[in-house]
């Protein structure tokens, strides 16, 4: 890490972290049982970074993530969560699901986009009792781009530096799926860390563009989330019932990640490896947050993280105008 970063904790996130929205029941029900497993194995694997959210299963991440956190050296690990999203109860609960939004849990509660300074504190709040913690290290403003840029970056960037002064959060950052989005958050906030999802991969590298080298010039830290591009590089072979972005993989993206998984093939690599080891290579990118509620995924993905790889391997991608 360069001693330019301006939020000295980024030193201690770790090559990979646990993005925790698997254990919200994404996509699928997922057992107490199982997701401590997997919790367990990422703890067993040296990992002590965890990343969460209100918006990951209506609070059930966040919930799960804590009771497991509870009993670990509070000193021992650093626990990001987000904010803009409160959860407030459903009038209209009528034993519904929220399936909808990906996860597999009653929709008792509702999400209502508030990026002001009460509902930044009033979140956080909340996301302290569910997790039972007695702080949070790292408090990122989710998605503003899906609701009201605008609003969010005036209001909630300012709230959470606020806070950060108060010493209530560690450090700060903006949290999205738009790599404009997030350049846009790093010239007008004072943000420490961009976890960037989905936009700095093996697949496509829009963060190239001004985001990256925006963060490294200012000190911002970047953690990069969705390395797997919501599952399409997650195995050797890209199958074409793949999720690219949470949805259906275009075609293009299928043709691309094949064209990828051939390459590495041909290198004695397999491109789950290639694709969890990417990021790491910019000087921005201070961790890789992956997240399973499978414990052999979460020992997979460290045994993965861990293998060498020569530079020649790079080298090889870019000369066959699959890397930049």
């Amino acid at each position: 890490m360069s001693p330019e970063s301006r939020w000295p904790g980024a030193a201690e996130l770790g090559r990979l972290g646990y993005g925790a929205a698997s254990i919200g029941n994404l996509y699928r029900e997922v057992a107490d049982a199982d997701a401590d497993a997997a919790l367990s194995a990422a703890w067993a694997g040296g990992i002590r970074y965890y990343d969460t959210a209100p918006h990951y299963g209506l609070g059930l991440s966040e919930r799960r993530l804590g009771e497991f956190l509870r009993s670990r050296p509070r000193d021992e690990f650093i626990v990001s969560t987000k904010v803009g999203r409160v959860l407030e109860p459903n009038p209209d609960y009528a034993g519904g699901d929220d399936l909808a939004f990906e996860y597999a849990v009653p929709n008792r509660l509702v999400r209502r986009f508030d990026p002001s300074e009460a509902g930044v504190r009033r979140s956080l709040e909340d996301s302290l009792e569910r997790l039972g913690l007695d702080r949070i290290d790292i408090a990122y403003l989710h998605d503003p781009d899906v609701y009201d840029l605008d609003r969010g970056l005036a209001e909630g960037l300012p709230a959470l530096a606020k806070l950060r002064d108060e010493g209530v959060v560690g450090a700060i950052g903006i949290g999205t799926n738009s790599a404009d989005a997030a350049a846009r958050a790093v010239r007008e906030g004072d943000l420490d860390l961009v976890m960037i999802a989905g936009r700095y991969t093996l697949l496509e590298q829009p963060a190239l563009a001004e985001l990256l080298p925006l963060c490294e010039a200012r000190g911002v830290g970047v953690v990069a989330a969705a390395v797997f591009n919501s599952g399409l590089l997650a195995t050797a072979s890209p199958q074409a019932d793949a999720r690219y972005d949470y949805a259906t993989v275009p075609h293009e993206m299928l043709a691309r990640a094949r064209r990828l998984a051939e390459a590495c093939a041909a290198e004695g690599v397999e491109l789950p490896v290639a694709a969890i080891q990417y990021p790491l290579r910019h000087p921005a990118v201070r961790s890789v947050v992956v997240g399973s509620a499978r414990a052999t995924s979460v020992e997979q993905n460290l045994a993965r993280i861990a293998e060498p790889l020569p530079e020649s391997f790079w080298t090889s991608l870019a000369e066959q105008g699959l890397l930049p």
